[in-house]
């Protein structure tokens, strides 16, 4: 078990009034995922009777982020013999996050589930998350890897390092292997929605809007088709964006790192003070020595301002999340 104060020792205080839900809205954001869409309805839909026998309505809301491979052609296909298979198809790639509050905005149930297509979140798991909320009383279920058997030992390396940087400079719960695939109630996909900023991450926004959450804890599970759209420099570039939406701790770098400098130079110049006073030249390599402190300690300060003020840039042109195309 995990370490995090997440309830799931804890249930809430209405636990044991059972809710009722009239319908499960299933968002499913791809790219190019042509093979792996079939296979996901197919698995999904064998949870279809229990939700049946909880008088639950289906609906599958597959979000085709720019795909360049026939991933629509797939998802219409489904439409064909499923009417409650809808799909919002961009203009373009815009990215998972833009993939997922499209989603959220088409959704209209009363419960509302985000999966990967690749069938890393198992279905399996749906009806243990419904249980949860209508029975115990959470307004969120969401999932967690203890392994992450398969990836690469680099990019787990850094996921685990970026995890606990989270943990210590945000005051928003970030979740060590925390998934997307979460199951929620309308009051917390509103709240959600209620965030319009153009930088987003939903791992941050998930913790930042609270409420009583559940985790549920798994092994890492293989793609079913296909290879992941994460590269290392998507990633990179990704948790960059988390760490500056959800904490302002590496402004305060600047601050340190000059007093860092102005203590070493202190400390350098009376070395070089004593050297001179001994006879040796130290003039050039003081000045060196000054300069690169001094220069070192600008740049980084300059680089990690203009990191936020080219969000703040981004956020003021207030441009559309996505553009869409087509739309069933």
């Amino acid at each position: 078990m995990n370490d995090y104060n997440d309830n799931n020792n804890t249930l809430p205080e209405n636990a044991g009034e059972r809710r009722t839900f009239q319908k499960l809205s299933i968002i499913v954001p791809c790219y190019n995922e042509e093979e792996s869409v079939p296979l996901f309805y197919a698995e999904t839909m064998k949870q279809a009777p229990f939700f049946s026998s909880k008088n639950v309505e289906l609906e599958f809301i597959f979000v085709n982020d720019g795909s360049r491979d026939k991933t629509a052609q797939a998802i219409k296909s489904l439409r064909e013999k499923d009417d409650r298979v809808h799909m919002v198809s961009f203009s373009r790639n815009f990215g998972k996050e833009s993939a997922i509050f499209a989603g959220l905005e088409k959704a209209d149930g009363d419960l509302v589930v985000l999966m990967d297509v690749d069938l890393q979140d198992p279905p399996a798991l749906l009806p243990q998350m419904y249980t949860h909320i209508a029975e115990e009383g959470y307004d969120a279920v969401g999932s967690r890897r203890v392994t992450r058997s398969g990836e690469p030992p680099v990019r787990s390396w850094f996921a685990r390092r970026f995890y606990g940087l989270m943990r210590k400079i945000s005051s928003t719960e970030i979740v060590d292997g925390a998934r997307d695939y979460r199951m929620m109630t309308r009051k917390v996909v509103d709240a959600i929605l209620a965030m319009k900023e153009t930088g987003r991450f939903s791992k941050g926004i998930f913790g930042w809007v609270g409420y009583k959450t559940k985790w549920l804890e798994y092994e890492n599970i293989n793609r079913v088709a296909g290879e992941t759209k994460w590269s290392f420099r998507k990633l990179f570039m990704y948790s960059i964006d988390g760490i500056v939406a959800f904490s302002t701790a590496p402004l305060a770098i600047p601050v340190i790192m000059g007093i860092m400098f102005w203590l070493a130079a202190f400390v350098l110049l009376v070395i070089l003070i004593v050297r001179a006073a001994l006879g040796f030249n130290v003039l050039m390599l003081g000045l060196f020595a000054l300069i690169a402190f001094t220069g070192g300690a600008v740049l980084l300060g300059v680089g990690i301002v203009a990191v936020y003020i080219a969000k703040l840039y981004l956020e003021t042109k207030d441009r559309p999340k996505y553009l869409v195309d087509e739309e069933f």
